[in-house]
């Protein structure tokens, strides 16, 4: 035969499912622009789009490199005080204030994955989740995060020294701009040649090394990539909200985004943001109801999600879908 047909992968999606892919990324993103003009509370959205960013890098390290995480709540609330730190004590501008979040997340990441990459599994993931308690006790102790207290009254400030981000639609239009930055880069990166190489590792490690490639090189880029991620959420948080408090750097925050982006669908791109969508819409929806009686019922839907959908709620369409084309063609 001068030509093989060969299935196409998750990865290779089937041009209608490509094109489909596009037209609902192209809606969201429209929404999202006159979401304001609709009516939502753009403190709200913003808070979400930050969550979800959170999210998208957390699945960044879990979904496409396979390392479970349980200490990302470090690298989300250590970015949220160095931000609010340099803006409130320093008077920087917005943009440098989240850039020096951003770089400080990178470096934490740097020094805790050279320490975690040398273990897998569960060790890893307990690893983790030390340092990052280590860094909530910084948080807790160091004399310019406020203790307890936290960091309160941050100014958002003028980006660039000429845009004041004072009204909540300008900051809207700022994190909307920033969360479909970061939502390109995940993907941008996935769909990388050193994405593909993670694809690889989490599928195969052994395989990989045997292939020649330094894994360890690749895993500790990956998790301080996704470190410097979750700090731009952090930051934009703590641009958003007005403060910094132990609760960004808590180890519920860790255990948070793991729900997101589980309930989401880990693997997959829009997941974690449906994910984020979800536990953030029942919180502020729920809360002035139930009160602390939210966390329990988030926690049976999460149940109830991992015993019904195993692959989560968009990995379950995913899934859903593929079964249907394969049974047409045959």
């Amino acid at each position: 035969m001068s030509a093989v047909l060969k299935p196409l992968t998750p990865d290779q999606p089937m041009p209608k499912t490509a094109k489909l892919l596009q037209v609902t990324y192209l809606v969201i993103l429209i929404l999202l622009l006159v979401a304001p003009m609709l009516g939502l509370y753009p403190v709200f959205v913003m808070k979400l789009l930050c969550f979800a960013l959170f999210a998208c890098a957390f699945n960044l390290l879990l979904g496409f490199t396979g390392l479970l995480s349980f200490g990302h709540a470090a690298f989300f609330g250590s970015a949220a005080y160095v931000t609010g730190y340099l803006i409130k004590s320093h008077n920087l501008t917005p943009e440098l204030g989240i850039a020096g979040g951003v770089i400080g997340a990178a470096l934490i990441g740097l020094v805790v994955g050279l320490v975690a990459i040398r273990r897998q599994g569960i060790y890893f993931a307990m690893i983790t989740l030390a340092m990052a308690q280590m860094i909530y006790f910084i948080c807790l102790q160091a004399p310019f995060t406020g203790g307890e207290d936290g960091l309160q009254g941050v100014p958002r400030g003028a980006l660039f020294g000429m845009l004041s981000l004072q009204s909540d639609t300008a900051m809207y239009y700022l994190v909307v701009a920033v969360f479909v930055a970061g939502f390109l880069a995940v993907s941008r990166i996935v769909h990388s040649p050193f994405g593909q190489v993670l694809k690889m590792i989490r599928e195969n490690e052994p395989r990989a090394i045997s292939l020649g490639y330094q894994v360890d090189r690749y895993k500790l880029l990956a998790f301080v990539l996704s470190s410097a991620l979750a700090g731009l959420a952090g930051s934009l948080k703590t641009l958003i909200m007005g403060f910094a408090t132990l609760s960004d750097v808590h180890w519920t925050m860790s255990g948070e985004v793991i729900l997101m982006t589980l309930l989401g669908g880990v693997g997959t791109f829009f997941g974690p943001v449906l994910g984020a969508g979800i536990v953030i819409a029942l919180q502020d929806t729920l809360a002035d109801k139930v009160g602390s009686w939210v966390n329990v019922i988030i926690g049976v839907i999460f149940v109830l999600c991992v015993l019904a959908f195993r692959k989560g709620i968009v990995g379950e369409l995913q899934s859903f879908r593929e079964r249907r084309r394969r049974r047409g063609a045959q």
